[in-house]
C-alpha cells in the first residue's frame, strides 16, 4: 500500500519526510487552503527531492495553463483534481504528459458509475470525505461505500486517516485492493507542518504489517 503524505510547505519538515522516504509528497496549488505553498517555497529544492519520491501538486478547479506552469517549475510528476473539474480538463492536462490524480468527495449519496466518465483520462482516483473545504476535513467516510466501486481504476484512500484507525485501513484494503493512503491534517503539529515521529510510526506500521502479510 503506497503511502502520501499531503500538505508539506516547509523545508526543514520536508527533509524530515523525505528521510522516510514515503513513495507520494503532496504540495498544494490552492490560496485558500492553510496549507498553500505561496510564494516561500524553493523550486530548486523541491526538484531536488529523490526521484523514488514522486511529488504531487494539488489544484482545485485552476486554469490548465496555470497548473502546467507550476508542473514545470516544481517538476511534479502528478497533477491532483481536488475540485469540481470535469473529465474534459483531466484530459488537457493528462493530453501535456502529466499523470492525474481525479480527487471525489464521497458520502453517502455519491454515485460512483460518474467516474466512468473519468476513467479513459486519470491514471488514478482520490476518494476523499465529503465536508467544508476541499480536503484536510480530517473525518473520516463510511469506508463500506468502497464496495460500489468496481476498482477498474487504482485509488488512494483519504479523510480522517490517523494512527487510530490505520489497523483497520490495512485490513480493508485485502478485499478492496486499496493503492495507497492519502495522509495529512490527523499527522500535523500546526496546518503544513508535519508531525515527523507520528508519519514514521504510520509508515513503519504498514511496511511491517506488509512484510507479515507476504511472509
Amino acid at each position: 500500500m503506497k503511502i502520501k503524505v499531503c500538505g508539506m510547505r516547509e523545508k526543514a519538515n520536508i527533509e524530515q519526510l523525505v528521510s522516510l522516504q514515503p513513495d507520494f509528497i503532496g504540495f498544494i496549488f490552492y490560496d485558500k487552503s492553510p496549507r498553500y505553498i505561496g510564494e516561500e517555497l524553493d523550486e530548486e529544492f523541491v526538484r531536488s527531492i529523490p526521484k523514488s519520491i514522486k511529488k504531487v501538486g494539488v489544484f482545485v478547479n485552476a486554469n490548465p495553463g496555470y497548473i502546467q506552469t507550476m508542473v514545470k517549475r516544481f517538476d511534479l510528476q502528478y497533477v491532483q483534481l481536488h475540485g469540481n473539474e470535469l473529465p474534459d480538463i483531466c484530459r488537457i492536462i493528462r493530453q501535456k504528459g502529466v499523470n492525474i490524480i481525479k480527487a471525489f468527495q464521497v458520502d453517502e449519496n455519491f454515485n460512483f458509475a460518474m467516474l466512468n466518465n473519468y476513467k479513459p483520462f486519470c491514471d488514478m482516483f482520490l476518494f476523499d470525505t465529503k465536508g467544508a473545504n476541499f480536503g484536510g476535513n480530517g473525518t473520516a467516510f463510511d469506508w463500506s461505500l468502497l464496495r460500489k466501486y468496481d476498482n477498474e481504476k487504482p485509488f488512494l484512500l483519504s479523510g480522517g486517516i490517523s494512527l487510530d484507525n490505520i489497523e483497520q485501513v490495512i485490513e480493508l484494503s485485502r478485499s478492496q485492493r486499496i493503492y495507497g493512503i492519502d495522509v495529512n491534517s490527523q499527522f500535523e503539529r500546526e496546518a503544513g507542518l508535519k508531525d515527523i515521529d507520528r508519519v514514521g510510526q504510520l509508515i513503519s506500521k504498514i511496511r511491517v504489517k506488509e512484510e507479515e502479510i507476504e511472509a
